[in-house]
This record gives C-alpha cells, sequence and structure tokens, in this order.
C-alpha cells in the first residue's frame, strides 16, 4: 500500500494551502485566472525574476509539500508534463526566428521538459533520483507508477507531481483548428509526498494507478482495473472524469452511469481544472481533500480519458478503509 502525506495544488481554483477547498469551488469561467500565491515564502526573490509561471508553480507546491509532511529531503523528486515549460520554448523559437548569430542559451535550457524537476532538485538542495515523464495526458499516472516502483524498493518520502501551463499560442491553435473546446485552457501544478508507510501525516492511500496507451475498449479497462485491485462497482463511492464529449469518453459516460445511482457520485473534475495536459493531479489532490472531509469517501476511482487514444486511472482509498 502506498500513502500520500502531503498534497499541494496551484490551479485557477483557491487550492494552495487551502484544506477544504473542495466545499466551496466554483465551475471555472473564460475569465477565471491563476491565483498565484505569494512565492516570495517559497523562493529566493533572486531566482524568483528568472523562473518562469510554470517553474514558480512547481517549486512552490514542491516546498509546499515538503513542509506539510515534516521531512528534510525527499528520497527521489519525479515529476510529469504533457507539453513542458512551454513559454520558454516559445521564447527560444522566436529567438530563433529573430535572432542572427549566436543565441542566448537561457531560453533553450530552460525550455525542456525535465527543467522542473531539475530546478526543484537545486532549490532543494537535493541529489537524489531525478526523473520527468512526459506521455502526454498519461504523463502523471506514468510518474505516479514510478514512485511506486521506488518505494517498492525502500525508497521513502518521494516527491511526485505534473504541471503544465497555457500559453496564447495555444488559444490561436485551438481557434484556427475550429476546436470546440467545452472548458477553458488553463495552467496547473500538483505535487504529492509518496509513502509506502502509513503515519500521523497519512491523508489517502494510493490502491494502485495504471496508465493505458492506444486503448480501444475504456469500459473494459476500468472492469479489469477493479477486478484486479478486489474492488467493486458498487464499492465506489466517488468518480472522478474527465468528460470532453461523448465521444471522447468512447463509452465510458454510458460506463459510470452504471455506476451509481446517484448522478452526484459522478464529478467531471475539467469543470474545476480546465484543460491542460496533466488535470488528473489536479484530480488526485480533489479527491483527497474530499476524503479528508467527508469520512463516507472510502473508494475514489480518478478515471482520466482527456485523449481518446490514453486511459489514466487511480484507485484512491481512505487511511482506514
Amino acid at each position: 500500500m502506498y500513502y500520500i502525506s502531503a498534497a499541494s495544488t496551484i490551479s485557477h481554483q483557491p487550492t494552495f494551502q487551502n484544506a477544504g477547498f473542495s466545499t466551496f469551488i466554483e465551475p471555472l469561467h473564460e475569465s477565471s485566472g491563476l491565483l498565484s500565491p505569494d512565492y516570495k515564502g517559497f523562493i529566493d526573490a533572486g531566482l524568483l525574476r528568472r523562473m518562469s509561471k510554470i517553474l514558480r508553480m512547481s517549486v512552490a507546491c514542491a516546498k509546499d509539500c515538503i513542509q506539510q509532511a515534516g521531512i528534510e529531503q525527499p528520497s527521489a523528486i519525479i515529476v510529469g508534463t504533457g507539453l513542458g515549460c512551454l513559454l520558454d520554448t516559445e521564447k527560444f523559437l522566436n529567438n530563433v526566428l529573430t535572432i542572427e548569430g549566436l543565441l542566448p542559451p537561457t531560453s533553450f535550457i530552460q525550455s525542456t521538459h525535465n527543467t522542473m524537476a531539475g530546478q526543484i532538485s537545486l532549490s532543494l538542495g537535493n541529489h537524489g533520483y531525478n526523473m520527468t515523464h512526459t506521455q502526454n495526458s498519461i504523463s502523471f499516472e506514468n510518474a505516479l507508477l514510478d514512485a511506486m516502483l521506488l518505494l517498492d524498493e525502500n525508497e521513502e518520502n518521494i516527491l511526485v507531481g505534473a504541471a503544465d501551463e497555457a500559453i496564447n499560442f495555444l488559444n490561436e491553435i485551438s481557434d484556427n483548428l475550429h476546436l470546440q473546446l467545452q472548458y477553458p485552457l488553463t495552467s496547473g501544478a500538483s505535487f504529492f509526498i509518496l509513502t509506502s508507510l502509513k503515519n500521523n501525516y497519512s491523508l489517502v492511500s494510493v490502491k494502485d494507478t495504471r496508465a493505458i496507451g492506444l486503448v480501444s475498449d475504456v469500459s473494459g479497462q476500468i472492469m479489469d482495473f477493479l477486478t484486479s485491485n478486489d474492488c467493486h462497482v458498487q464499492d465506489l463511492d466517488l468518480v472522478l472524469f474527465s468528460g470532453m464529449s461523448e465521444d471522447s469518453t468512447n463509452g465510458l459516460a454510458a460506463l459510470l452511469s452504471n455506476l451509481v445511482v446517484e448522478e452526484k457520485k459522478c464529478v467531471d473534475y475539467l469543470r474545476f481544472s480546465g484543460i491542460y495536459p496533466t488535470t488528473s493531479a489536479f484530480a488526485v489532490h480533489l479527491a483527497v481533500d474530499k476524503m479528508k472531509k467527508d469520512q463516507s469517501l472510502k473508494n475514489v476511482l480518478i478515471c482520466n480519458t482527456l485523449i481518446q487514444s490514453n486511459l489514466g486511472l487511480t484507485l484512491l482509498q481512505s487511511v482506514e478503509a
């Protein structure tokens, strides 16, 4: 069994250092903006000026998790990201087009996908295992799987999370492709401390997670996942899913309607997070917060079908279950 002992999220909701946020968050609007904390409490002012939005979010959430868990250093740092540091990528590509001769290296160095994990490591002075997973919409699930494997090898206190950012160019692409997005494109970062031992800080347990690419039978995969974890459909108290559209869910809506009698037990988390590749990390924190506030929630399934060909599944259980 694996336990989440700390959780921290910066998003378009009042999630950061705000236990119980799940009881009063509201669906996003087009005008909803990223709710950034005062980063000076987590990042030196000199470094802060040189950090992009996604790096600030990641480092702040990572340090907040470490403070919550009451530890000095994590044994490993694992980050999932779908698109990486887009703002710096855009800057670098603009430099390629506009600057003749040698290019300044800063934007390129900070544009790589592993910059977040590296920056967290530098900020913490951490010399442990450091890994970045980038598998589009199931990047976070793969990062979580990596953390679980490390815990199986007797590592302790793994910092695992995910982050992605939105830039104006993404909206331009969406408009040019005439994509009818149901929710706005957003930014977000969510980080957790994962351990293999239950302690006084344990919030919920992670029973299992699975990342499946090129999925053809979503309903069948969900049922197989539950069966392999000795969990029945009727045992689920809450299902958080990414409901992009009826087509993209590939029959998921029909399955969810049969999971529980009460419709309120099936929640589309994209209504609260908006759209970015690693929104399932936001959903995990949302589930953790809900489970801490409502002791009747024993089994929660996060079902990530943000992209039709990918499926991410995470089963959380209360620590008393």
